[in-house]
């Protein structure tokens, strides 16, 4: 039984004009540019893990870890969290994973004792001889639904709002 002020036109007299002057608050996600980028994000991590994630083994935080370490620089795993936007726990589980299968290490920092760095071993750099002309392959593969033009104006777009976010308040 609907009660007799829960009809629309009961609704509409408690409103009053009201409701016809108050534009009503949505949003329509398919056209919000944050939740678009997330969106296509997660895709993408979620394509590569497809591919690379039972064959190597690793997850999405483990790939970015060994991506970061494959340039030949040791780094802490704040610095790695800082780069990857990463939470400490997420990467904290990411070196044990790692580390347990031998493919990173950890080293004193000579700059500061406390600070321990992340190197890749043997296994580690023979794992990503194999994996990053994968991840290349995916990535050429999803580009190929662009131009060069296309593909340069992204980048170039990314680089605007990510240099745009560094201004906003609230944004480190």
């Amino acid at each position: 039984m609907q009660r007799t002020d829960d009809t629309p036109e009961a609704r509409d007299a408690l409103d009053g004009e009201a409701s016809q002057d108050t534009p009503r608050c949505e949003l329509d996600l398919d056209q919000f540019l944050p939740y678009r980028l997330n969106r296509l994000a997660e895709r993408t991590s979620e394509a590569m893990f497809a591919r690379y994630g039972e064959r190597f083994a690793i997850n999405v935080a483990e790939w970015r870890l060994l991506a970061w370490l494959s340039r030949g620089v040791p780094m802490t795993a704040r610095e790695v969290s800082l780069r990857t936007h990463m939470d400490k726990v997420r990467v904290s589980r990411a070196v044990k994973s790692l580390e347990s299968r031998e493919l990173i290490l950890r080293r004193p920092s000579e700059q500061d004792q406390r600070a321990q760095l992340l190197v890749l071993t043997a296994e580690g750099e023979a794992m990503l001889a194999e994996l990053i002309p994968e991840a290349r392959r995916f990535e050429d593969e999803l580009l190929g639904a662009v131009n060069a033009r296309q593909y340069r104006d992204l980048l170039l777009t990314m680089q605007t709002l990510e240099r745009q976010l560094d201004q906003l308040p609230g944004s480190d």
